[in-house]
């Protein structure tokens, strides 16, 4: 029987270090070899990819020296990049043990966790445990988080009753909140999803534009729908907003209700008010479970209005049940040019604090 469960590790390390002579042939200074046995009943194509694909991926990302033989591989190389490369190779066969059949994409996010987080953020959270937990599969697709800010935050909104999830664009706060909310109601674990967000620009702006009210407000809350759309598809999310089981709305329509056995989504809460953010958090019934997501350095509030997003975690502290989970560059799951302009922009606005005090 192979083993089971989602922390075996189906590897035979064997260190050969300086000083000590390896059986077969010597190896150079200052490196270390690694051997690995990959088990018999993992096909090495599933690990290494159909002609060796998932391998050049690693082979480009890692100077040591890669060589396979049979279901052996030799790794051998700098100590740290060789360790570095064992335990890349242990998370992939982890994740194929769980069912998840690798491509080039999850190939390159476990490189990235290995090569790019150290120390205690990796021992507490393992690359398989992050991109193997599957919230949903939505129309052929899993959805799971990439990073482990994004893990974090699933694992939050699975343990709290009100999570807010600060972060800039790219970073999955939308898209893991609605596919989270999508899974508890299918498992029942609420009986409806309400979907939420400020229309900055409702008033004048808003009363200039054609159409009904629905029609008005239908662009500011595009967003939710397209998450929704893509975890549901059309024809079910249709059945499900005409029975009144997932609604979206303007956050204006929030007042004066008591939300119960719902999931509910607030989402560019950076927009509200420090008001509309007391307003929305005390809508909460029993059996309920509130996301709030943001972006700080995005507020588009007019007149120089304070933003409840900014305000609230020095508001709501040391209470049970809440958790803050603060998303960065690391996280942005777009195109890789987005995560270096959110650093970027993250580094101006650090440099320009530092002018202004």
């Amino acid at each position: 029987m192979p083993p089971t469960g989602p922390s075996w590790v189906p590897l035979f390390h064997e260190k050969e270090e300086r000083g000590h002579p390896p059986r077969a042939r010597h190896v150079a200074a200052a490196t270390t070899q690694v051997k690995i046995l990959v088990p018999g009943h993992q096909p090495m194509v599933a690990l290494l990819g159909q002609q060796d694909a998932f391998l050049k991926l690693i082979e480009a990302a890692f100077a040591s020296d890669i060589l396979v033989r049979g279901n052996e591989i030799t790794i051998t190389g700098p100590a740290r990049e060789a360790e570095q490369l064992a335990r890349l190779f242990e998370e992939l066969l982890a994740l194929l043990e769980k069912g998840h059949q690798l491509s080039d994409s999850s190939v390159g996010q476990t490189i990235e966790l290995i090569k790019g987080n150290d120390g205690d953020e990796v021992g507490s959270i393992r690359p398989s445990e992050v991109l193997g937990d599957t919230l949903l599969t939505a129309r052929g697709t899993s959805v799971a988080p990439k990073t482990i800010g994004q893990k974090r935050f699933v694992d939050a909104m699975r343990s709290s009753t009100v999570t807010f999830a600060i972060g800039p664009a790219g970073t999955g706060k939308t898209y893991l909140a609605v596919a989270t909310a999508v899974r508890a109601l299918q498992d029942r674990e609420v009986s409806r999803l309400i979907l939420t967000r400020p229309a900055v620009e409702a008033g004048e702006r808003l009363g200039f534009l054609p159409g009904t009210l629905y029609e008005k407000i239908d662009p500011y809350m595009r967003p939710l729908y397209d998450a929704l759309f893509e975890m549901t598809g059309g024809d079910s999310l249709a059945r499900l907003m005409e029975k009144g089981t997932v609604e979206v709305a303007p956050l204006a329509f929030m007042r004066g209700r008591t939300l119960n056995d719902a999931f509910i989504i607030l989402d560019e809460a950076q927009n509200t008010t420090p008001e509309q953010m007391k307003m929305f958090l005390t809508r909460l019934g029993f059996g309920s479970k509130a996301v709030v997501n943001g972006d700080a350095t995005q507020v588009d509030l007019p007149n120089g209005q304070s933003s409840g997003l900014r305000v609230v975690e020095e508001i709501l502290t040391d209470i049970d049940g809440l958790a803050f989970v603060h998303l960065g560059g690391k996280d942005v799951v777009r195109h890789e040019i987005v995560q270096h302009i959110v650093e970027a922009y993250s580094r101006f606005g650090q440099q320009q604090l530092g002018v202004d005090g």
